[in-house]
């Protein structure tokens, strides 16, 4: 264990007290003042505004550290660790837990600890995954975002997608982005008529569902904000799959879409983050991990992007529904098969 001689602090208490923030900025770790300030971070592109106000602003204060973001799928940040694997450019991955799945059997993570990163351990049991090769940061819930001024009634069944009077007025995620998964998921459940624990594995109801859904479809994106563009603006009325970090703050801002909780159920959005194997400045690195675990990022993000906390010492975030179910698939089910899903999807949604 890293010892600072000048305060006999062990690394481990400096991270945990309350003064580390100020201790990282005016008397940083010599390890931290003898590497660059600069870490790349990969994460979703939807969550670029809050990484830019909340999270780089506090991660200069708190640890000296100058961050970089790269905004993409979870997907592309898998494909640029495996691509640069030998010579790893990005030292921390935001990214949803399928993908995690797939990073840890290519080998591309380092495992997070308590001695480097201590505020895991305030982390609920559930958000902690595969002894600590990721772990989840915030977890915002995914159902229907929807065009209030179209649908002032709201959206009360996952039904209303396949529903005669929205044809052409319905935008579904590709597989390719975790949240198309709900969708497939919710046609299965459809297409079954088996309560989604068990439908998730009927995926031959869920593509037959998906195809009846064709009608109804104005595209199929891959790139969320273009798509959500179109929902504020009343080219559509439906957006299947979208979540509170997305939808709830643009309707906070007076937008006129809403998020819809279906009677059947919700789902449980993985957001997740981890440490690059052999990515430059690990220290940093951990330390950044540890910020975004601790109350202070977490009360941030939770308010700014309407998302449930993992940490149990913070009680800000969003609101759960009442009355509906909250449901997470079988991850490593999903990772399994999801190329397959992917090129199934793709020859049978194209309009």
């Amino acid at each position: 264990m890293t010892r600072i001689a000048a305060t006999g602090l062990t690394r481990r208490r400096l991270l945990k007290s309350s003064a580390a923030a100020a201790f990282g900025t005016l008397a940083a770790p010599s390890i931290l003042r003898a590497q660059s300030t600069e870490i790349v971070i990969g994460c979703a592109g939807s969550h670029t505004a809050w990484m830019e106000e909340i999270v780089a602003p506090h991660m200069k204060a708190a640890i000296g550290a100058d961050i970089l973001f790269e905004g993409t799928k979870s997907s592309v940040n898998l494909e640029k660790m495996a691509s640069n694997k030998d010579r790893p450019y990005l030292s921390v991955v935001q990214m949803d837990d399928p993908v995690m799945i797939q990073a840890v059997e290519a080998d591309l993570l380092a495992p997070i600890t308590p001695d480097a990163v201590p505020n895991m351990e305030d982390l609920r049991p559930d958000a902690v995954h595969m002894d600590g090769m990721w772990c989840n940061y915030v977890q915002p819930w995914a159902g229907i975002a929807y065009n209030t001024d179209f649908a002032p009634g709201g959206v009360p069944s996952w039904e209303a997608l396949w529903a005669a009077e929205n044809a052409g007025q319905v935008i579904i995620p590709s597989l390719q982005n975790t949240e198309g998964m709900w969708t497939l998921f919710a046609a299965a459940m459809l297409g079954s008529g088996k309560p989604f624990a068990e439908a998730q594995y009927e995926i031959d109801a869920a593509f037959a569902k998906l195809e009846a859904l064709k009608p109804n479809l104005l595209s199929v994106y891959s790139t969320m904000s273009q798509a959500f563009n179109l929902l504020e603006q009343g080219e559509i009325t439906l957006l299947s799959g979208n979540f509170s970090s997305y939808t709830l703050p643009r309707k906070a801002e007076g937008v006129p879409v809403d998020l819809a909780a279906p009677k059947e159920g919700i789902f449980a959005m993985p957001s997740g983050i981890c440490l690059v194997k052999g990515g430059p400045n690990p220290e940093l690195a951990e330390a950044y991990v540890n910020e975004m675990l601790g109350p202070d990022m977490q009360a941030a993000i939770a308010d700014f992007a309407s998302s449930v906390p993992a940490n149990t010492t913070v009680t800000a975030g969003a609101a759960i529904p009442d009355g509906v179910e909250i449901y997470s698939p079988d991850w490593a089910f999903v990772a399994a098969n999801r190329r397959a899903w992917i090129d199934r999807f793709d020859k049978l949604m194209a309009l």
